[in-house]
C-alpha cells in the first residue's frame, strides 16, 4: 500500500494533486491495516496470557483473574511499609494456598477466553475476507473453467448472407433500425473456455452473499473447535459462546434457502412456483406422519423431550388452574415442527433437483476415474446414511445387540459415532463440490449442442444469452449445494453441545438436573412464586427437548435431500433435457 504513494507521485497521466491524493489514500489504508493487525496481535497476546497464567498467580486487573479466592486475598493483603531511599530490599507478599476444589475457571471479568476468541474471529472475518477467503478459493482458484459466449463477429460469419431490405421494409421498420442477426441452429458454434477467476465472479449475482455466508460458516466452525479444546483442557464453569455462532449459522442457512426459493416465485416462473408449493404441502404431510412414528422405530427423541417440557410446565401451570395449557403447548410444538419441515421441504426441493442433474453430468465427466466416481456416489448417498442412523431397529439395535463377545458399541459410543459420522459425511460432500460445479458450468456447451438437433434459425442474442445465463447462475448453484451442508454441520455441532453428548467413545457425562429453587424461611409468597417462574422458564429448553428438536431438524433435512434428489434423478433420466 505504501508503494502507491510513490507510484502516484511519479505517474504522468494524472494531475499532481490527483496523484498525491491517490498516494495518501494508499498510505491511509496501510496505517489502517497496521492498526487492525495490532489489535489482532493484542487480542492474541491477551488470550495467550489468559491460557498460560499459572495457578498461583492472580492478575491485578480483574478481566484475567482465574482464582477468585486468591483475588480476594490479594485485595485484603497487608500494605507494605514505605521504602526508604537507602533500602534495597523488596517486600514480597505470599498468598495463602487455595484448595483445588475452590478453583474454577470463570470469565466474570471483562475479557474471557471465549470472548477474546470471538472478537479475534470477528476481526479476522472482517479484515481477511477481501484477502483470504475460503469461499472465493473454493470457487475461483482457477480449477473451474467456464464457457465464453461467441462474439458478434463469429456469429455473423456463421450466418447466411441476408438479402437487403427494400424501401417498404425500411419505411415500416424504421430507417435507422438495424435488423436482428439470425443464425442457423445447426451452425458449428465454437465455444472458448477460460478459468473462473475472482475478477469474473465479482459481477455475479449473490456472489457477496455467497462469500460472506460460507466464510462465516467456516469461522463459526473454527470457533466451535477452539471452544471445544478450551473446555476439554480447562473445564470452565461458564456458558459456551460457540452456541451463538452455531445458532447464527443455522439462521443464516435458513435465510439463504428462503432467499433462493423466493427467486422461483417471481414473474414468469409459474412452473417453479407450483413445484415449490406442491413439495411444501407434501413435506407438511410427511412431517406430521414422521412425528406420529413411535420412538421404537424412529428415535428422534421428541417424546422424551416433550415429556421433559410437560414436567417443567405442570408445576407452574397447575396452581393457576391452567392444566389445559399443557396439551396445547405440546400440540403447538408439534405443529411448529411440521411448519418448519414444510418450509425446509420447499427450500430444499430445487437444490435436490439441481444436485441430481450435476451428479449425472459429473459421473459422465469422471468416466475412467473410479476413485472420483466412488467419491461422487458416496457423497450423493450420504443423506441415506443420516436417515439410517436414526432408525432404531437397523441402527442402534443392530450395533448394540448382545453377542457372545459383547456388544459392538455402548449407547454413549453410538451417539458419539453418529456425531462423527455426520461431520465426516459433510466433509465428503464438500470434497465433491468442484466436480459438481464444473458439471454445471458444462451445461453451456450442452445447451449449444442441443441447438444442432433443431431445425430453423435463431437470433444471435439468444445464443449468447443461453451461454451467459449458465455462468451468471453459478453462485446460486453453489449456494444450493453448500447451504444444506452448512445447515447439517452446525445442527450436528449444536446437538453435541446442547444435547449433552461427547466426542469420545466412552460413557457420556450425565445430564444436569433441572434447576431447583429451595424455599427459604425468610422468603415471602411473591419471592417464592418468582423463583418458581424463573426455574420453570430456565428449565423449558432442557437437554432432552433440545435433543429432540435438533435430531428432527437433522433427520428432516436429510430426508428432504433424499426425496428431491431421487425425484430429480427420475425426471432427468426420463426427460434428458439439460
Amino acid at each position: 500500500m505504501s508503494g502507491l504513494l510513490v507510484v502516484g507521485l511519479l505517474r504522468g497521466d494524472q494531475p499532481g494533486f490527483a496523484s498525491l491524493e491517490l498516494g495518501f489514500l494508499g498510505l491511509g489504508q496501510l496505517i489502517e491495516g497496521l492498526c487492525e493487525f495490532g489489535s489482532v496481535v493484542l487480542g492474541a497476546i491477551v488470550l495467550g496470557l489468559r491460557l498460560a497464567e499459572p495457578r498461583g498467580h492472580c492478575w491485578r486487573f480483574g478481566s484475567l483473574g482465574r482464582d477468585q479466592a486468591q483475588c480476594r486475598l490479594w485485595a485484603q493483603r497487608p500494605r507494605a511499609p514505605p521504602r526508604t531511599p537507602g533500602s534495597k530490599a523488596l517486600v514480597r507478599l505470599a498468598l495463602p494456598s487455595v484448595p483445588p476444589a475452590a478453583r474454577c475457571v470463570s470469565s466474570q471479568g471483562v475479557l474471557g477466553v471465549q470472548l477474546v476468541g470471538t472478537l479475534l474471529a470477528a476481526t479476522l472475518l472482517h479484515r481477511l475476507a477481501p484477502h483470504c477467503s475460503f469461499a472465493r478459493w473454493l470457487l475461483c482458484n482457477g480449477s473451474l473453467y467456464r464457457y465464453k459466449h461467441p462474439s458478434e463477429e463469429e456469429l455473423r460469419a456463421l450466418a447466411a448472407p441476408q438479402r437487403p431490405r427494400g424501401r417498404r421494409e425500411r419505411w415500416a421498420n424504421g430507417c435507422g433500425e438495424d435488423r436482428p442477426l439470425w443464425v442457423p441452429r445447426d451452425a458449428p458454434f465454437q465455444l472458448q473456455t477460460c478459468p473462473l477467476t475472482a475478477v469474473d465472479a465479482l459481477v455475479l449475482r449473490f456472489f457477496a452473499e455467497y462469500q460472506w455466508f460460507l466464510d462465516f460458516a467456516v469461522y463459526a466452525a473454527a470457533v466451535f473447535v477452539l471452544t471445544e479444546g478450551y473446555y476439554h483442557l480447562l473445564a470452565p464453569c461458564e456458558p459456551n459462546i460457540a452456541v451463538f455462532w452455531g445458532l447464527l449459522a443455522v439462521a443464516f442457512s435458513a435465510k439463504v434457502l428462503m432467499t433462493i426459493t423466493r427467486l422461483y416465485f417471481g414473474a414468469g416462473a409459474s412452473g417453479e412456483r407450483s413445484v415449490c408449493l406442491a413439495f411444501a404441502l407434501l413435506s407438511l404431510l410427511l412431517a406430521m406422519l414422521v412425528q406420529a412414528l413411535p420412538e421404537a422405530t424412529l428415535e428422534l427423541g421428541l417424546e422424551p423431550g416433550l415429556a421433559s417440557l410437560t414436567e417443567t410446565l405442570e408445576p407452574l401451570l397447575r396452581p393457576q388452574g391452567w392444566d389445559w395449557a399443557v396439551p396445547v403447548v405440546r400440540l403447538a410444538v408439534r405443529a411448529g415442527l411440521a411448519a418448519v419441515g414444510s418450509l425446509l421441504g420447499a427450500g430444499l426441493v430445487f437444490p435436490g433437483l439441481r444436485l441430481a442433474q450435476t451428479h449425472r453430468d459429473s459421473l459422465a465427466m469422471a468416466e475412467g476415474r473410479p476413485l472420483l466416481q466412488l467419491l461422487l456416489h458416496a457423497g450423493f448417498l450420504s443423506p441415506l446414511l443420516v436417515l439410517w442412523f436414526w432408525v432404531k431397529p437397523i441402527a442402534r439395535d443392530l450395533l448394540l445387540q448382545p453377542r457372545p463377545a459383547g456388544a459392538l458399541l455402548s449407547d454413549a459410543a453410538f451417539d458419539s459415532l453418529r456425531l462423527w459420522a455426520l461431520v465426516a459425511l459433510v466433509a465428503l460432500r464438500l470434497a465433491g463440490t468442484r466436480p459438481h460445479l464444473q458439471a454445471y458450468l458444462c451445461l453451456a456447451r450442452a445447451r449449444v449442442e442441443q441447438l444442432r438437433r433443431e431445425a430453423g434459425r435463431i437470433e444471435a442474442r439468444e445464443v449468447q444469452r443461453r451461454v451467459v445465463r449458465v455462468y451468471c447462475y453459478v453462485t446460486v448453484v453453489s449456494l444450493q449445494y453448500l447451504t444444506p451442508l452448512v445447515l447439517t454441520l452446525h445442527c450436528a455441532l449444536l446437538l453435541k453441545v446442547l444435547g449433552g453428548y461427547s466426542w469420545g467413545l466412552g460413557p457420556a457425562a450425565p445430564l444436569p438436573p433441572p434447576p431447583a429453587h429451595p424455599q427459604g424461611p425468610a422468603e415471602d409468597e411473591a419471592q417464592q412464586t418468582a423463583a418458581r417462574i424463573a426455574g420453570a422458564l430456565g428449565g423449558l429448553l432442557s437437554p432432552l427437548l433440545l435433543r429432540g428438536l435438533l435430531s428432527f431438524l437433522l433427520w428432516w433435512t436429510a430426508a428432504c435431500q433424499v426425496l428431491s434428489s431421487l425425484a430429480g434423478l427420475y425426471l432427468h433420466q426420463r426427460l434428458g433435457d439439460p
